[in-house]
């Protein structure tokens, strides 16, 4: 007796999805090149905080999302493209900003692992569904501050506590609501493409 293939092969990302077998590196990199584009113009939608030297940017969705849709090794290497092009001059940092000196420049860093560790959990299924889509996203955001924050206590001779005042507390209501916008969304383009598949 044989049973129903799933349309959906496990381990899988939504980028493995793309019909690109002859052509799988230029697919990559430009899947790559197109993340790193992404969390750029996603930087730019920036929102100033006041007492705050961080702004609320669509950039931190934009890693999650590309480490989810991705997986962690392009997801690595499309923040790490942002990283490097936005240290080097590109002026693609929140606010068009750029360089090495800027005391959110470990938020970027938070950004890079937090691409990573969310594309290992959804070729695990971190994304197939919205209470592990919640997860990921939580824990995405938690290494996202985990870095950043004290990154920019150092920076800035802030203590930490004051770090933490200025650097996650008035975000994490805008966390909370990126969160929701994937729980939505990624397990909706799982469903779409299942009945494609």
């Amino acid at each position: 007796m044989s049973t129903a293939a799933a349309p959906v092969r496990s381990g899988a990302v939504l980028a493995d999805l793309l019909p690109a077998a002859r052509h799988r590196y230029a697919v990559d990199a430009a899947l790559v090149l197109g993340g790193a584009a992404l969390t750029g113009i996603a930087a730019q939608i920036a929102v100033p905080v006041p007492g705050s030297p961080v702004p609320v940017t669509g950039q931190t969705f934009a890693a999650l999302l590309i480490g989810t849709a991705l997986g962690a090794r392009r997801g690595f290497f499309s923040l790490a493209l942002y990283a490097l092009v936005g240290m080097a001059g590109m002026p693609w940092f929140a606010e068009a900003s750029s360089g090495w000196s800027m005391p959110s420049l470990g938020y970027v860093f938070g950004m890079l692992l937090a691409a990573t560790v969310v594309g290992a959990l959804a070729r695990r299924g971190g994304d197939r569904s919205m209470l592990r889509t919640a997860g990921t996203m939580v824990l995405g955001s938690a290494i996202i501050y985990a870095i950043g924050v004290p990154y920019l206590a150092l920076s800035t001779g802030m203590s930490l506590s004051a770090a933490v005042a200025a650097g996650l507390t008035p975000f994490l209501i805008g966390d909370a609501l990126k969160a929701a916008l994937a729980m939505g969304v990624l397990p909706a383009a799982w469903k779409l493409l299942g009945r494609r598949g």
